[in-house]
């Protein structure tokens, strides 16, 4: 199972990226103008941060089929290996996912509603299919699309992996892993509720607590006297 930050924030990347064993990065033009920062910068600060293993998804801006092939060709040289490209699923969107794949440009199908929009992309070769997991919920049950979408390409032996995106809360997150998904995309706010839990913090301080009163001491061993 893979676990991908969904930010452009660099400061809590970085720290995300130190405590927790992080696939890749993805990114959408919406997440990169909340950067305030120029989208050159933030691209490559971005790629400053991952090491060549970890993956990197910048999306199209562009919404016709030549424009989003143009700017699938730009992202693609950005790096040497691991770099995917993100395409919208509209008509032109799966036109142009399907020229990828016979280019060699790897690409993440976004912007999934259904099951059966994800389904089309993987057949035209899209590594990676992000369903838009909490927004679903406004047009039927997103969490149930997207396990009925795992089953569908475990049926047909369809190799493209999803990817979870647009989450609001860690039960979305752990449902889905429950189920069996290929990976998540993560906003930082709600991977650090992941993380965290105030009976883990009252555990920690009560250990140290009654520690410190038998022992005296914060430590494991004793200090040895110089």
């Amino acid at each position: 199972m893979e676990l991908i930050i969904d930010s452009s924030n660099i400061e809590a990347i970085r720290q995300l990226n130190e405590l927790l064993t992080i696939t890749g990065i993805t990114t959408n033009p919406s997440i990169i103008t909340k950067s305030g920062k120029d989208p050159s910068i933030v691209i490559q600060e971005l790629t400053d941060i991952l090491k060549p293993e970890q993956l990197l998804f910048i999306q199209v801006v562009k919404t016709d089929y030549e424009g989003i092939l143009e700017e699938a060709k730009q992202i693609h040289a950005l790096r040497k290996k691991n770099i995917y490209v993100k395409i919208p699923v509209t008509k032109d969107g799966l036109r142009a996912i399907k020229k990828c794949k016979e280019l060699g440009i790897k690409t993440l199908a976004t912007a999934i509603y259904t099951a059966d929009q994800a389904f089309l992309a993987a057949l035209n070769g899209a590594e990676y299919l992000a369903p838009y997991v909490n927004r679903m919920d406004n047009y039927g049950n997103g969490i149930e699309n997207v396990k009925d979408l795992i089953e569908m390409l475990k049926v047909h032996h369809i190799p493209s992996k999803i990817v979870g995106a647009s989450f609001k809360n860690t039960h979305q997150v752990h449902e889905l892993i429950k189920a069996g998904i290929h990976a998540v995309t993560v906003s930082t706010d709600v991977l650090f509720q992941m993380i965290e839990h105030p009976g883990t913090s009252i555990a920690v301080e009560e250990f140290s607590n009654d520690w410190k009163n038998t022992y005296a001491r914060e430590s494991l061993f004793q200090t040895k006297s110089a």
